[in-house]
């Protein structure tokens, strides 16, 4: 029997279902639905309209003979539904993800919600199948209490993964040729919170010493959670230059309607002081949230234009059924959202360019790609989390490093010839 795994949403999901193939046995993995007699659809619901995305995927399979599982963090929320409609042979939640194998075996429909306690995954992950860098997950669930946000009730509270589990995890990712390890979870920033005397920033210095490792990137921080003893380790040079801070929004009014616990006077003070560190910094950033009004939008994005922010995911507001933000009046309208996302994107894209022009020095890159098109045109990423498109006269190896002096800088990414 062929297995397809479909992935929606966020790195986590992504390590979930790496976990879900290790433990696979007696399938066979194709990369193809058409292949497959068996779709396993590991979904998203962060807002509404990942609902419709999963929904959709899932309503093509109807009709067809394909076996549909479907589970992650929509199955507390759309689970019930597609099961009795029968468009899933079975829904399981996360806890049960490593039981993949016994799961597929069984002969009746099922259907299985959360149970307590919260579950942590005990699997080590041996290869990251397709990659040149592999994500680690080190925490799982979230305490925050956002108004707009779904996922503190789909993943639970903030648990952390046992140390050794992580470094074990690693160095057999490390092993196996990996070179770059990036650091996920549902609140990264939380780990070590449930474990007596550790943090993120003691789980970076143990990583540190683990041979093999070249690089290493942590995912989506919140700026309550950088203190001091974590800026003093990431100036190591395996640590990337390159931060991903969550702020949301640029203006006190909304980020408190948001129930967020940043500010935006401590959160600029932090930006300067890693900017001027030599850190490229991103951030995600929520457009048309209910209360934006035109006023307020303009002292948005005077205070934003302030930010040395050179990395951005920005989302139009997108109501969640069963959040706070989803009983609130949004007067903005799509374009006008729309707008203002462009308005951010070009900003950014601009201070990119401009803060590359500034950091003119050799490139420590990792090659991830050849092109699809010109097999002599390789793609990988820098130091500072920005694209390079690099032109060879011989073969390039995916996961081969590369140290660059020579490059131009394009608007939208680098370039070089070797």
């Amino acid at each position: 029997m062929r297995v397809f795994f479909k992935t929606f949403g966020c790195r986590s999901n992504l390590f979930d279902t790496q976990v879900m193939m290790a433990n696979l046995k007696g399938y066979e993995i194709v990369s193809d639905e058409n292949l497959a007699d068996i779709i396993i659809v590991n979904s998203c619901t962060v807002t509404n309209g990942a609902d419709s995305g999963v929904q959709g995927y899932i309503n093509r399979f109807k009709d067809s003979r394909k076996k549909i599982y479907f589970t992650g963090c929509g199955a507390s929320s759309k689970g019930k539904e597609n099961y009795e409609k029968n468009l899933a042979f079975g829904v399981f939640p996360h806890s049960r993800k490593e039981e993949i194998t016994e799961l597929l075996q069984k002969e009746q429909r099922f259907f299985y919600t959360e149970e307590e306690p919260l579950h942590i995954d005990s699997t080590i992950v041996s290869e990251f199948v397709g990659k040149t860098r592999a994500f680690i997950k080190i925490q799982e669930g979230c305490d925050f209490a956002c108004s707009y946000c779904i996922i503190p009730s789909v993943r639970g509270g903030a648990r952390s993964f046992p140390k050794n589990k992580i470094l074990a995890q690693a160095q057999a990712l490390l092993d196996s040729g990996v070179s770059e390890l990036i650091l996920t979870g549902t609140n990264v920033g939380s780990y070590g919170k449930d474990l007596e005397g550790e943090s993120i920033a003691t789980l970076i210095e143990s990583l540190f010493k683990l041979q093999g490792l070249k690089r290493l990137r942590v995912g989506s921080l919140e700026p309550s959670q950088i203190s001091e003893e974590f800026l003093g380790l990431i100036q190591d040079s395996l640590f990337e230059k390159h931060l991903h801070i969550a702020l949301q929004h640029t203006h006190d009014a909304m980020l408190e309607i948001m129930n967020r616990q940043n500010r935006v006077q401590k959160d600029l003070e932090l930006f300067t002081r890693l900017h001027n560190q030599g850190f490229f910094l991103g951030t995600d950033f929520i457009v048309g949230h209910p209360g934006e009004s035109e006023e307020v939008w303009e002292q948005t994005l005077e205070t934003f234009a302030q930010f040395p922010i050179t990395h951005l995911h920005p989302f139009i507001y997108s109501p969640r059924n069963g959040t706070p933000s989803a009983k609130l009046k949004n007067t903005t309208k799509g374009d006008v959202a729309k707008k203002r996302l462009h308005t951010l994107k070009a900003l950014t894209q601009e201070k990119n360019y401009y803060m590359r022009k500034a950091h003119l020095k050799p490139l420590h890159v990792l090659v991830e790609s050849v092109d699809s098109y010109m097999p002599n045109v390789y793609h990988g990423l820098d130091e500072f989390f920005n694209k390079i498109t690099i032109q060879s006269s011989t073969p390039i190896q995916s996961g081969q490093w590369l140290e660059i002096a020579q490059y131009q800088i394009h608007k939208e990414g680098n370039h070089a010839k070797i």
